[in-house]
Order: C-alpha cells, then sequence, then structure tokens
C-alpha cells in the first residue's frame, strides 16, 4: 500500500481484483459486490465511475461515484483511501445524494469533504449493520409474499410514505417520482419487493434491495402506522428472511438507525445478530 495513494478509474480488466477485495467482507460489501456481479467493473455498466486504490494487480479500497458515493477499504487502510477518494470526489463535484457504506470508510471521508460539501441534510455515523444466516427465530407473517406488478399502484404511495419518513424528504421532489417509480417497478419484477396487502392496503412492505451471491441487503422496511406495535414488523421482517434465504442468498443483512430503539429491537427477536456498523451521510 503507498503511503499517499492515486484513486484511479477502474475498467473490466480490474473485475478480478475488485471481486477479491469485496469477498474480506461480503455482509458490508453486499451493495457494491451484487452491482459488480450483475455489470463487471465498466465505467459504462455501472453507471458510474468506481474508483479504486492499490497497486502489483490487487486492491486495497474501492469507492463507486454515483447516485449514492459507496466507500468499502480493508481495515488499517480507511483513513489512506479516503484521502485518495475525497480529492477525486473534490474534482468532480458532489453528484451524489448519499454517502453510504461501512462506518470506518465513510466517517473519513466525510470528515475530508464536509468542508467541501457540507453542510449535510443529515448524518447518521452509527447505524448498527445486522444479518441473519439461519431461519428467523419469530414465526414468520404467512400473507407477506411477493408484490405482483399488478399492485404497483397499491404499493407505491406505501413505498412513498417509507422513503420520506426514513430519509425525511420526499422521493417525487425530484423528475415527478419517475426514477423512484422505475426503481420500485424494477424490484416487483425481480421478485425483491415483498407485502402483506389487506383489502388494497398495505400493512408492511419491505425491499431486498441489493442482491449477491453471498449475501442480500433488506432495505425499506416499514409498517402501516395504524397498525404499529402488534409485531407486524417483526414477524413480516420473518417472513422476508425466510424468502429471501430460500430464493435469494444464504445470508440475509441490514442496517438500522442506532437511534432507532423499536426497530432494533425487533430485528433482535427475529434473529439477526450484529456484524458491523453502517454510516450515511445524506444531502
Amino acid at each position: 500500500m503507498l503511503r499517499t495513494p492515486t484513486a484511479r478509474v477502474l475498467d473490466e480488466g480490474d473485475e478480478r481484483a475488485v471481486t477479491r477485495l469485496l469477498a474480506a467482507d461480503p455482509i458490508a460489501a453486499c451493495v457494491l459486490a451484487g452491482r459488480v456481479e450483475a455489470v463487471g467493473t465498466g465505467a459504462a455498466a455501472l453507471g458510474a465511475p468506481l474508483w479504486g486504490i492499490g497497486s502489483g494487480g490487487s486492491l486495497d479500497a474501492v469507492c463507486l461515484a454515483g447516485t449514492n458515493l459507496i466507500p468499502f477499504a480493508l481495515p488499517g487502510v480507511e483513513r489512506a483511501a479516503a484521502v485518495a477518494f475525497a480529492e477525486r470526489a473534490r474534482r468532480a463535484g458532489r453528484r451524489c445524494s448519499t454517502i453510504v457504506g461501512p462506518a470506518a470508510s465513510v466517517g473519513p471521508l466525510w470528515d475530508l469533504l464536509a468542508p467541501h460539501w457540507g453542510p449535510a441534510r443529515d448524518h447518521r455515523p452509527r447505524q448498527p449493520l445486522l444479518a441473519i444466516d439461519g431461519p428467523p427465530a419469530v414465526i414468520p407473517e404467512p400473507r407477506v409474499r411477493p408484490v405482483r406488478l399488478d399492485e404497483l399502484e397499491t404499493l407505491l404511495p406505501a413505498a412513498v410514505a417509507m422513503f420520506t419518513e426514513e430519509v425525511g424528504v420526499s422521493p417525487l421532489r425530484v423528475d415527478g417520482g419517475a426514477g423512484y417509480r422505475a426503481r420500485v417497478t424494477q424490484l416487483v419484477r425481480a421478485g425483491q419487493s415483498l407485502a402483506w396487502i389487506e383489502g388494497g392496503e398495505v400493512m408492511f412492505k419491505a425491499e431486498i434491495g441489493a442482491v449477491s451471491r453471498a449475501a442480500c441487503q433488506v432495505q425499506g422496511v416499514w409498517v402501516a402506522p395504524a397498525f404499529r406495535g402488534r409485531g407486524i414488523g417483526a414477524a413480516g421482517t420473518a417472513a422476508v428472511v425466510e424468502y429471501a434465504r430460500a430464493v435469494i442468498a444464504p445470508v440475509v443483512s441490514l442496517y438500522v438507525n442506532d437511534f432507532n430503539v423499536s426497530a432494533r429491537a425487533a430485528y433482535r427477536r427475529v434473529g439477526f445478530r450484529d456484524v458491523g456498523q453502517y454510516a450515511s451521510v445524506l444531502f
């Protein structure tokens, strides 16, 4: 590892090195690994440049510079990687809506970018990363199932409500929500959007938003406000875990805000365990 590393834009020839790097922590690197497995490491296929640092045909850190800025570095390399990635990010200018990833990588990167890109709309430095690799510890809600495409209009208001509640802004504020609608549609088509829909109303929903061969990441867990406090979140999440492990990947992960005490308790009941820590910076 060079003392003052320089980040370069990776290309198709770097795919094997990227895959080896991300395999060092397949749960924390699930989002990046899934993208690379699906389309490779070329910027055109990824839709954004993938920066990397390393030498001799091996990589010590990467950062996807797309709508989300997602850094990932080996332990002990995070700060040096942050210097290299921050330099590239400053030159390119802020194009992302979020910086998200392992806290050890996001923290030092944001320290360097904050004077140039700040203030952030929200900074969440401690988001426990949880995982489960066995059957859920609570009985899954049997009415949670993959959403059908003809139920998209029923699902969308719940998805918008979840996003607005979690992120603090509506996904409809950009391009009238066309991009967000396309993303929700994509997840439904892929069988990665699950919900309990009763009488045309969404009681519970969640998405398996990232998928790699080793692990998947659950996102967007939401219970209709009128039905909270009844254990629906735990039972619904258990159903998502059961489905995901049977159909998608052997390990199911998610990350949660450290201040969301009720959600963290529900995930513990389901059987999730702490495996790391994420962090997010929202603009």
